[in-house]
């Protein structure tokens, strides 16, 4: 059967209505994540990089200049996710629209077209998965799970929901692959796109790419789909690699970021599927085999030779201090121990619903064997909530594939038992559901209301545009605030920001701590170093309550409790405001 004759239609005119609901949601609640953005640093800053490039910046100039020390420092993200949205925010300028209404259109368009299209390929990838028609089971569940994790809410424009639904397209256009030519190709550039995205997906393209060649080795039917798969992922690390990076930053290998590294992984590995496969016609099994295992062996070499650096983990040498004050509270970068222990409700949200469907394919396993579509989305699931274990981020990639065996259950129960079961079933199949027990139990726990948004509790104050008012209005000079205040104060002011939450800035960070932590005198000298003329304090901020509690002598600790230095004078307009101000004398 074809893709095209299992209504493909009707399952878009499906995930489009759902889109215009969930639309229609945050328009009568107000777009509260576009009120406040509370600790969404990265949409701030992706906002910010394409201003920057509708501004006159060059495409292959990743620097942002208004952050860190003098002369900026050199972003790790993608280029392949300004585009777009750049694109968005000029065609609404043609129609006639201002360049701040412009902006908001494609902070809503934007991640409201992803969810729509995310919403799709898992509707797909059900029917797939479960060989019956599970349209409305998987929609409900896809479209409830992806919204209760945020990242396509109008707003949040940052790489991570491009990622989700990129994986996802990957898997379900590989489960396609034997149904519909093209997909096999297709389902590669998917698989590379996302890569060159960011490194977060590493592990799922590598997963997927490690099924092609799997089924090959065990069935030579598998050929076309590993060729196709082969050649649509080299090809556009190719195309990427030409197009996002400067000829003469080629040789430059980048461990977080796509280059050199990335590019040669993909290249040698993808053209190397797709050169077996196509030389393989009427091959044995084991031919397949050492050929892939050769093939194997001499990427690996490529890398511990050539990229040896990229082996370590990702955060090895990060300074002591950054990984204290800064990483060790970003919530997505935390292991699943941390978070169960200190936020119940988001663990609740983000780890029951995968756990349950693994669960469901193991049993699956004590009767029959996995077909073909399950066992590919049973590898890409467990994948996903392995690496959750050792970062939360990893989850919404296991909420989203957790769909399609959940989907197939309620399905299967649906014809087979009463009421009761199925309502049960529904029920144990929405995150949302145990995000709200997690919350009930806290709220008795702690007698606090009970709130079913599992990350809202977890939002960095003066996230709100009307909280950078009084600085915006300043002139533009450097200044000194936590990291947490980075990326607002670049979007929402003129400002040049000397900390922000990128691992890559750690020169600026670590002069902002150096300033808070240390004595005033000791804070003036990294001031007139860094041309600071003002500091910027807000009093809720986590980061900032944490540098003043390990260093109560320190500069930070003394404005937090209104003691100033006679070289520092308090804006009167913003006392008692969310951002107080402090002027350089």
């Amino acid at each position: 059967m074809t893709a095209q004759g299992t209504g493909w239609k009707h399952d878009l005119l499906l995930a489009f209505c759902a889109m215009l609901v969930v639309l229609a949601i945050n328009w009568v609640s107000g777009f509260p994540t576009l009120v406040d953005y509370g600790s969404d640093n990265d949409s701030m800053l992706q906002l910010v990089e394409v201003r920057d490039l509708l501004a006159g910046q060059s495409w292959f100039d990743l620097h942002q200049y208004r952050m860190g020390l003098s002369g900026g420092f050199l972003m790790h993200w993608s280029r392949l996710v300004d585009g777009p949205i750049a694109l968005i925010i000029l065609a609404t300028e043609a129609l006639g629209a201002s360049a701040q209404t412009a902006e908001r259109a494609a902070q809503i368009i934007w991640p409201t077209l992803l969810y729509g299209l995310t919403i799709f390929v898992i509707i797909r990838a059900a029917r797939r998965f479960a060989g019956t028609d599970v349209a409305m089971p998987s929609l409900i569940l896809s479209t409830a799970g992806l919204f209760f994790l945020l990242i396509f809410s109008p707003g949040v424009i940052d790489h991570h929901n491009v990622q989700v639904f990129l994986t996802a397209a990957s898997l379900w256009l590989l489960m396609e692959a034997p149904f519909w030519r093209p997909a096999a190709l297709l389902s590669g550039v998917c698989a590379g796109l996302t890569l060159a995205v960011g490194m977060e997906t590493a592990p799922y393209v590598a997963v997927l790419g490690i099924c092609a060649a799997v089924f090959f080795i065990l069935d030579e039917r598998e050929r076309l789909t590993a060729r196709g798969f082969g050649l649509g992922f080299a090809g556009i690390a190719t195309i990427v690699f030409v197009a996002t990076i400067r000829p003469s930053a080629w040789s430059v290998a980048q461990c977080d970021a796509f280059s050199s590294f990335q590019f040669a992984v993909a290249a040698l590995s993808g053209f190397g599927i797709a050169a077996i496969a196509g030389m393989s016609a009427g091959s044995t099994v084991r031919s397949r085999l050492i050929l892939m295992a050769v093939l194997a062996a001499i990427v690996a070499a490529i890398v511990v030779v050539f990229f040896p650096q990229c082996l370590a983990p990702p955060y090895a040498g990060i300074d002591e201090r950054i990984r204290t004050y800064w990483l060790n509270d970003v919530v997505e970068a935390q292991p699943f121990w941390s978070v169960a222990v200190n936020q119940p409700k988001l663990m609740a949200a983000r780890y029951v619903t995968p756990f349950i469907a693994i669960l469901l394919i193991g049993f699956q396993l004590r009767s029959r064997r996995l077909r073909r579509e399950e066992a590919i989305a049973a590898a890409l699931l467990v994948a996903a909530f392995a690496v959750s274990l050792w970062e939360v981020r990893a989850s919404t990639f296991a909420v989203a594939f957790a769909v399609l065996p959940l989907s197939a259950w309620i399905a299967k129960i649906r014809l087979q038992a009463g009421a009761i079961r199925i309502a049960a079933a529904w029920l144990v199949s929405l995150n949302a559901t145990w995000a709200g027990v997690a919350a009930a139990a806290q709220s008795v726990v702690q007698k606090t209301p009970p709130q079913i948004n599992s990350d809202a509790d977890h939002a960095v104050t003066c996230g709100k545009p009307g909280d950078f008012g009084n600085l915006a209005a300043m002139p533009a000079t450097t200044v000194l605030a936590s990291s947490n205040l980075g990326s607002g104060i670049l979007m929402f002011t003129g400002h040049h920001a000397l900390a922000g939450p990128y691992h890559r800035n750690i020169a600026g960070n670590l002069a902002m701590f150096d300033a808070f932590m240390g004595t005033p005198d000791a804070a003036r000298t990294i001031i007139e170093r860094e041309h600071v003329r003002l500091i910027a304090i807000c009093r809720d901020n986590t980061e900032e309550i944490s540098l003043a509690k390990d260093a109560p002598s320190g500069l930070v600790a003394q404005l937090l409790r209104g003691e100033a230095p006679d070289w520092l004078e308090l804006d009167s307009a913003t006392a008692g405001k969310p951002i107080e101000i402090y002027k350089v004398r």
